[in-house]
């Protein structure tokens, strides 16, 4: 297939880069971007020198309709809904990096982005791609036998909505808990703390080395973005509205968020329940890991040690105390967070195996 990106010099264009390169399936036949346009891509994206010669192009709809079957919208927040409705009506399917198709209620872009959805029919027709949460209750054999059954939704999508990389880290922690009603809905908090390129490529003070090394920094202690994508796939899943708190830090590493989740219980529970929960939601799924260690120095989940794979890394303890259920989740932002999960949803959009091109492990030591 050939694809191409929309918005390729920032961080997540060239994580993008990085793996559809590579990927056995795929055809990178453009790049675009306004500013950097007849530049060699590995002036901006320095790790791909003498591996390609692609240069950034400019935005040009019969140049992507002749040379992509699909794109990937890697564009600012608000932007990109400027572009993807004629990408669709030229025929192209799309998978899109921003916020800007996640959200069903279009009045929630006026709440929590300040603007109005200019394209409010299509938030209908996306498909919000978390593949965890496609996952069809049939049994592993009929999977094996009927490939085209799992994953209905993504396979079949025009326009996907990939998720935000602190959303995709809560929901699939908060996922088993809240379908297994183990947990009170209305009490839920997201301590969430994100490496610095969760901010983009774009310099600002916030980034500046001086004022962000070294420290850990409460952003958006109340009203973050990502906090009405978390509300809406969780309360979807329960069938009752679910209501969280969600808090974020900038901190002293790169790539990488740890969520460290707060929930009470709404019943009593042991942890063989919490395993058997855990399990019976996630037991085959190829990028999730779920576990509590006794020994060695990760006991708990770490980004560090995930940091360039696709993987999401769970684990749990009990407050017995205060009837407290504490959840971690550990991703890589750029990675299962943003463009890992795009190709991700690509593989199960054309029916390949979905760790094509993701199975690499994250780095030790780094």
């Amino acid at each position: 297939m050939k694809v191409g990106i929309i918005g390729g010099s920032g961080y997540v264009g060239g994580e993008l880069l990085r793996l559809l390169l590579f990927h056995p399936k795929l055809e990178v036949t453009l790049v675009t971007s306004q500013k950097y346009a007849g530049e060699y891509v590995h002036t901006i994206h320095p790790n791909f020198r003498g591996v390609t010669q692609l240069k950034f192009t400019r935005y040009k709809l019969s140049e992507i309709k002749k040379n992509c079957e699909l794109v990937f919208t890697a564009l600012p927040h608000g932007t990109a809904v400027k572009f993807v409705p004629e990408l669709l009506e030229a025929g192209l399917k799309v998978i899109d990096m921003s916020a800007d198709f996640r959200l069903k209620d279009p009045e929630n872009y006026v709440k929590w982005y300040g603007w109005s959805h200019p394209a409010p029919e299509l938030l209908k027709e996306a498909v919000y791609g978390l593949p965890e949460l496609h996952r069809t209750e049939i049994r592993e054999a009929e999977l094996v036998a009927c490939p085209e059954l799992h994953r209905t939704e993504i396979r079949e999508a025009e326009l996907v909505a990939c998720p935000g990389c602190i959303a995709t880290s809560a929901i699939l922690a908060l996922t088993p808990m809240v379908k297994s009603a183990l947990i009170d809905n209305e009490r839920i908090i997201v301590d969430a703390k994100i490496g610095s390129s969760g901010g983009g490529s774009s310099p600002s003070i916030a980034s500046h080395h001086p004022e962000r090394a070294g420290g850990t920094r409460p952003y958006k202690p109340v009203d973050h973005r990502h906090t009405p994508e978390i509300e809406q796939e969780l309360s979807l899943l329960s069938g009752k509205p679910v209501r969280v708190a969600l808090t974020s830090h900038a901190v002293n590493m790169v790539r990488g968020i740890l969520s460290t989740i707060h929930t009470f219980m709404a019943r009593e529970v042991t942890l063989k329940d919490i395993w058997a929960t855990f399990r019976s939601m996630y037991e085959g799924e190829p990028f999730v890991r779920f576990y509590r260690y006794k020994k060695g120095l990760y006991q708990y989940p770490d980004p560090k040690i995930i940091v360039g794979s696709n993987f999401c890394d769970i684990g749990f303890e009990i407050d017995q105390r205060l009837n407290r259920l504490v959840v971690f989740s550990a991703i890589d932002n750029l990675m299962k967070g943003a463009a890992g999960q795009a190709v991700q949803c690509l593989n199960i959009m054309l029916g390949l195996n979905e760790k094509t091109g993701l199975e690499n492990v994250g780095f030790h030591p780094v």
